[in-house]
């Protein structure tokens, strides 16, 4: 066992609130640490919002607000969804911090004089309608790979390419729509690869030597980035910038990615002073006995485990025991989206569903492993109903409520034909500290659910509600049996669950808080119950509706106020354009205008219609056409002039020769419009 262990989330960046994808990795980070610190350790959980950067001065330009009040209004949202979300990390800091600056400028003046910086020009693109040189995510244009415009500057959301901004075709300013021009400017680097041995053995299982316990998949990523050859990093930017000055170069500003993570070390020293602790025990203790864990996205494991202990072991600072990666939360099978509405905020979630049900459901399905997560809302409200609600609370409350309403509330001593059952519920309660320590939490709470299933099927086999006046001590001790399983689940639950244990620990009137290793301690039988309050109720589909919706209506309001209003402003989404053609590609397809003579549903076809189409000179066309889902009224197109890709080659079908195709558009059978034209036209007109 540690003697302390120091645990960090990612910081929340300061441009906007809080959302679901940021619960995923917080609720994760904050089951670890309340599990560990159920088994008597000395955990503190040091987090911040990470505040500066061009984003952060984009919006706040676009507000017309200094950053400053910008990240303060951030800082403050984060800090009320997060306390609601009862997540017990010890500070919330900034990365606008006295001790961020300090520990940024001890950081680089460490590598400047071990001789592992360097200064060169660079080339990169300047607006000079802005008055900035845009970073990647600032320059937009086409894609050099795909050829799919409006993508940024470093990779193509379409076909996945990655890239300098150098190369887009076309590019623009995504702040103002300016064509920027290329100019150099100095720029600092950190020579990564002096450090490219450090990290190779940092990587490796401090079992076999090494200085990390990471999972094989993280170990095998930075064995690939290395493999690959560590670059110099470009630490710097140029103003104007939100950030900090590098010392020693005027109007050159570090890079968010260098002082963010310092971030952590920027909090625990703000958390030291004011808890009088010793701030060197933790970060200034390579190779002692700190245990440090970042809980972090997969999409950002190379700055956490390559640059990130380079820049830590070159300074001599504390490197990381640990790195736990984690997936994405997808929601109903697709990543979060505004315009669908499952881009859903913190706020928005809690003024709809208590915490306890996200808290459950994300825990339930996280493991060790950084495979995605599917938010299911139908799955969610079928999970929280079985598991908590007709599982564990039923449980609970059957007992509880039988021996309080009927038996005078006197506990007693629990069955002894339950004693095997108790038995292995403390058999199995001993095995969980060990799956919270590996983020295997799902496995945890499958544990829980266990007990419960063995208890209620007791409860249900031994039917007390039978005994209450022929034999009530028997049925006194079928459900203390039921409540002594109740607590034992609670301590199992309440890391991720505590306001689940606190009432258990209230009804039962438990002297101390539930911890692993009291948890498996007899009630003492003359103990007078307190009344039942309720644990979980059920989840409703319509509760589920209205997230969906005021999640539109949120993600709209935020994105107009972070000036990217685009996606908000349809309810709905289109695939991707094609790659680019020359008009010259659009020459072989010959589309007429057609007038619809006769439309028929197709016997023994699903969704089939018959048309007889009059293309004017050219004669009439008999097309078979797939939309009699969405026209079930075939009558309502006669008379319509619709589109004709009339040089089609007629193909033999079942039910007859189709010597044409109708164009229409639409997501699904059920919902394809047929493209009508001006009647204007004439029965045979070329479309151009």
């Amino acid at each position: 066992m540690s003697k302390q262990v120091l645990v960090t989330a990612a910081l929340t960046y300061a441009n906007g609130p809080a959302h679901l994808g940021h619960l995923l990795e917080a609720i994760q980070t904050d089951v670890y640490v309340r599990a560990r610190r159920m088994a008597g350790e000395d955990v503190i959980w040091m987090w911040a919002a990470d505040t500066h950067g061009t984003p952060i001065q984009i919006r706040a330009r676009k507000e017309g607000i200094p950053p400053e009040t910008l990240i303060g209004r951030s800082h403050a949202e984060h800090l009320a969804d997060y306390t609601d979300f009862q997540l017990s990390f010890d500070i919330y800091y900034t990365t606008h911090s006295p001790e961020n600056k300090a520990h940024c400028a001890a950081i680089f003046n460490a590598l400047k004089e071990r001789g592992h910086t360097a200064v060169r020009e660079v080339e990169q693109f300047y607006s000079e309608q802005d008055q900035m040189f845009l970073p990647d995510r600032f320059v937009k244009g086409t894609c050099p790979n795909c050829k799919s415009e409006d993508q940024y500057g470093d990779n193509c959301e379409v076909c996945g390419a990655t890239y300098s901004p150098t190369d887009l075709i076309d590019p623009y300013s995504a702040v103002s729509g300016d064509t920027p021009v290329l100019r150099s400017s100095p720029h600092v680097f950190v020579k990564l690869d002096s450090y490219a041995d450090y990290v190779a053995q940092w990587a490796k299982p401090r079992a076999e030597g090494g200085g990390s316990d990471l999972r094989p998949e993280v170990r095998n990523f930075v064995k690939s980035f290395l493999e690959k050859g560590l670059n110099d990093w470009d630490i710097s930017r140029d103003k104007p910038y939100f950030g900090f000055e590098i010392p020693g170069f005027p109007e050159k500003y570090f890079y968010v990615w260098f002082d963010a993570p310092i971030g952590y070390i920027a909090a625990t020293e703000r958390w030291c002073t004011d808890n009088n602790r010793d701030f060197d025990s933790y970060w200034k203790n390579e190779g002692g006995d700190t245990e440090i864990v970042h809980v972090i996205g997969k999409d950002i494991q190379y700055f956490h485990c390559v640059f990130w202990p380079a820049m830590l072991h070159g300074a001599g600072y504390t490197p990381p025991s640990r790195v736990q990666v984690h997936g994405w939360l997808m929601v109903n099978g697709e990543k979060m989206s505004k315009s669908r509405g499952t881009f859903i905020l913190a706020r928005t979630y809690l003024d709809h569903l208590k915490p306890d049900y996200l808290r459950y459901y994300l825990a339930a399905k996280l493991g060790a492993s950084q495979n995605d997560l599917d938010l299911d809302m139908e799955d969610f409200a079928n999970r929280v109903n079985a598991d908590l609600v007709n599982k564990l609370a039923n449980l609970a409350s059957r007992s509880i409520k039988f021996i309080v309403g009927r038996l005078g509330g006197t506990i007693g001593a629990p069955a002894e034909d339950a004693a095997p059952l108790l038995e292995t519920a403390k058999q199995r309660l001993a095995t969980v500290p060990a799956l919270y320590a590996e983020f295997e939490s799902a496995k945890a709470l499958r544990v829980a659910m266990e007990i419960a299933e063995d208890l209620n099927l007791f409860m249900t086999e031994a039917a007390p509600w039978k005994l209450t006046k022929s034999d009530p001590e028997r049925a006194r001790a079928v459900n203390a049996a039921a409540v002594y399983a109740s607590k034992i689940i609670a301590a199992i639950v309440k890391p991720v669950l505590p306001g689940w244990a606190e009432k258990i620990e209230r009804m039962l009137k438990l002297e101390s808080p539930l911890t692993f290793a009291n948890a498996g301690e007899p009630i003492p039988p003359e103990t007078v119950l307190g009344k039942y309050e309720t644990l979980a109720e059920r989840v409703q589909k319509k509760t589920l509706d209205a997230i969906i919706e005021a999640g539109k209506q949120r993600a709209a309001e935020e994105a107009a106020a972070s000036g990217d209003a685009d996606e908000a402003s349809y309810d709905y989404e289109v695939e991707a354009l094609s790659d680019e053609v020359t008009i010259d590609a659009f020459g072989p397809i010959d589309l007429r205008v057609g007038k619809v003579l006769e439309c028929n549903s197709v016997k023994g076809a699903r969704k089939l219609l018959q048309l007889t189409v009059d293309l004017g000179p050219l004669g009439t066309r008999n097309v078979f056409s797939g939309i009699s889902k969405s026209y079930p009224d075939p009558a309502a197109l006669v008379g319509k002039h619709v589109a004709v890709f009339a040089n089609l080659k007629p193909r033999k079908m079942k039910f007859g020769m189709s010597e044409g195709m109708i164009l229409a558009a639409g997501a699904s059978d059920d919902a394809v419009t047929v493209i009508e034209l001006d009647p204007r036209s004439r029965p045979g007109e070329r479309i151009t």
